[in-house]
Parts: structure tokens; C-alpha cells; sequence
């Protein structure tokens, strides 16, 4: 549970700093949060599959300083290449 909250809040930093780091990509307040959100939980979720170390190491209650910034930086990321592509097909429609 403590992954997948990580995984949320750092998708929603994520998201909002890729939307306000560029006009482009910025899906205003809500919108950046909300793709965020998605995109770290999406993105959170599949990297523990990817990387087993990780799911193992949270299994086993042995969550290290390294499985935690897997997690928060794989969450962030997530939500900022969510917000950015929403962004740019936003954008490219207009």
C-alpha cells in the first residue's frame, strides 16, 4: 500500500511540474494532477514487474532507501510523460 501511495504522490508532482515546466504540455491545475496521478499509479505499477528486486524487496519488509527512490522516481516519471503526451495531443489538436 505504502508503494502505491508513493507511486501516486510522486506521479502528481511529476505531473504538475512537466505541465508547468511548459506552456505546451500544462493542462492547468486539475488536469495536470489528475494525469499525474494516473500515469505515476500506471507507471509505479509496472516497474515493480519489470525490476522483481524491488517487489521481492517490499515483500519481504526490507523496503531499502533504493527500493524508495525506485518507486518515487518511477512514479514521477510517470506522471510527467502522461501529462506530456496529453498535453502535446491537446495542444496539436487545437
Amino acid at each position: 500500500m505504502e508503494q502505491i501511495l508513493m507511486n501516486l504522490v510522486a506521479g502528481v508532482i511529476g505531473g504538475n511540474a512537466a505541465g508547468k515546466a511548459s506552456p505546451t504540455f500544462d493542462l492547468g491545475t486539475i488536469g495536470n494532477t489528475i494525469a499525474g496521478l494516473v500515469g505515476g499509479g500506471v507507471l509505479g505499477q509496472l516497474v515493480p514487474i519489470v525490476l522483481p528486486a524491488i517487489t521481492a524487496a517490499a515483500a519481504g519488509g526490507n523496503l531499502s532507501i533504493g527500493g524508495i527512490l525506485a518507486n518515487l522516481i518511477s512514479g514521477g516519471a510517470g506522471g510527467a510523460i502522461l501529462t506530456a503526451i496529453i498535453g502535446a495531443v491537446k495542444n496539436k489538436a487545437a
